[in-house]
């Protein structure tokens, strides 16, 4: 346990989003969001699975504070339900949808834990996405009406706000290769959701900071990217642009890469400054490096993916590299300098096909080596100057886990998806043992 002390003020913390573990779809008002679409639409997402119930947060939500609380995290970072404020993603907002969200504050406050609100992850109404989605201008703004509605209401009750959850992921994964909702398949001719998304986010930092929001970050996808040889660095550096200085750069310096200028969309430039709002924190949310090589004939992309070799995998079929998380951290640091605010790990976890034993335990003994040694890592990158603030496991639940279904199992806690029972697993445990330590 001594290789894993922090600094004194270090904060710990769960994290969890709406749509994966909310359910309650259709209750209190709530419209439908593009990934209610999408996982009604056959063949989307494995298993058919959907999200309607998903562990039933909705109305569970005082049980997973409760745990919450027994585990001892400093804070809870969880995402607001925009289709649950606003229904059709604009317009006079859904009271009962406020509703919810106030007494989970509540909840958490009573606990003695802070709460950490991101705005976005994923959920866009599906009126907006009927209108153009993250390609059209006009989602930016509607987007900065509804931090503006949030900030209203609980500036004063969320620690910490995240704007939007890893645009990479909606650009790429829900706009270029059509993996996420909305499922399209444009590839460059995704990035403009980049551009539009950045906006929404500086919009939203000001919204955010001129009704009171006293801390303001983001949280942003960050992955090493190593060349297969020598001569794919060029691809390599590529990618590095694609999914990490694409998100980066523009909230820290107040550019683009050069790389993909040519795609975006027409008088980008003239939105920098706003994208470029100075943020109180940066959040990272790591899982595993990538491997580029140059592209085959016939490939549309500066660059093909290679596998992450020669590491042992999650159940999610992730490589398990925690030195990139080391590695990441001080890359941060000696690229953006001064630049760069104090940094959140605002995700970091594996998935794994957990069950319930005989005796009645979770026995996750893979996840607990998997968060130890990045934790290792993460001790490892402050000793080497990295300026980090907090961590928090991805998740607090196992969840709806996006185009997996359920199968993977991200959580500290198990969920029975038939009964939604909660069985703490050895690793939930673990990480008490390891909070309590810190003390």
């Amino acid at each position: 346990m001594d290789s894993l002390q922090f600094p004194p003020g270090f904060r710990w913390g769960v994290a969890t989003s709406a749509f994966q573990i909310e359910g309650a779809t259709r209750a209190g008002g709530r419209g439908p969001s593009i990934w209610d679409t999408f996982t009604a639409t056959p063949g989307r997402v494995a298993g058919g699975a959907h999200a309607d119930v998903a562990t039933d947060h909705f109305h569970r939500y005082a049980e997973d504070v409760r745990l919450m609380a027994d585990l001892g995290v400093d804070e809870y970072r969880f995402s607001f339900a925009w289709p649950r404020i606003q229904p059709t993603g604009k317009g006079i907002p859904n009271g009962d949808g406020l509703a919810f969200y106030d007494r989970l504050l509540d909840e958490l406050h009573a606990a003695g834990i802070e709460p950490v609100g991101t705005l976005y992850h994923w959920d866009l109404p599906q009126p907006l996405e009927d209108a153009g989605g993250w390609l059209a201008r006009d989602t930016a703004a509607r987007f900065a009406e509804y931090a503006a509605i949030l900030a209203e209401r609980f500036a004063d009750r969320v620690a910490r706000w995240i704007p939007l959850n890893e645009p990479m992921v909606t650009t790429v994964y829900g706009y270029a290769i059509g993996e996420y909702a909305p499922g399209k398949a444009l590839l460059l001719g995704a990035l403009p959701t980049a551009h539009f998304q950045h906006l929404a986010h500086g919009l939203a930092v000001r919204a955010l900071r001129a009704a009171g929001a006293r801390c303001v970050g983001t949280a942003n996808h960050h992955s090493p990217v190593w060349p297969a040889t020598e001569a794919d660095r060029p691809a390599a550096d590529r990618l590095d642009a694609l999914v990490n200085r694409l998100y980066a750069d523009p909230v820290l310096l107040g550019s683009y890469p050069d790389e993909f200028t040519e795609h975006l969309p027409a008088g980008f430039a003239d939105d920098l400054p706003t994208i470029a709002e100075p943020l109180d924190f940066y959040g990272v949310n790591y899982y595993e490096p990538q491997v580029a090589a140059s592209p085959g004939a016939g490939n549309p992309l500066p660059f093909e993916l290679r596998p992450v070799e020669g590491h042992p995998m999650t159940g999610n079929g992730s490589p398990i590299v925690p030195d990139g998380l080391r590695e990441l951290l001080v890359s941060l640091r000696e690229r953006y300098g001064a630049a760069l605010p104090p940094v959140y790990i605002t995700e970091n976890g594996c998935g794994f096909a957990d069950e319930v034993a005989p005796d009645g335990g979770v026995h996750d003994h893979a996840r607990i080596d998997f968060l130890a040694t990045h934790l290792r890592a993460l001790r490892e990158a402050l000793d080497a100057g990295a300026d980090v603030r907090g961590y928090y496991v991805w998740s607090l639940l196992d969840n709806f886990e996006w185009s997996k279904g359920y199968a993977p199992r991200f959580g500290l806690v198990h969920v029975d998806y038939a009964t939604l029972r909660r069985t703490p697993k050895d690793s939930y445990h673990w990480f008490r043992d390891v909070l309590r330590a810190q003390a």
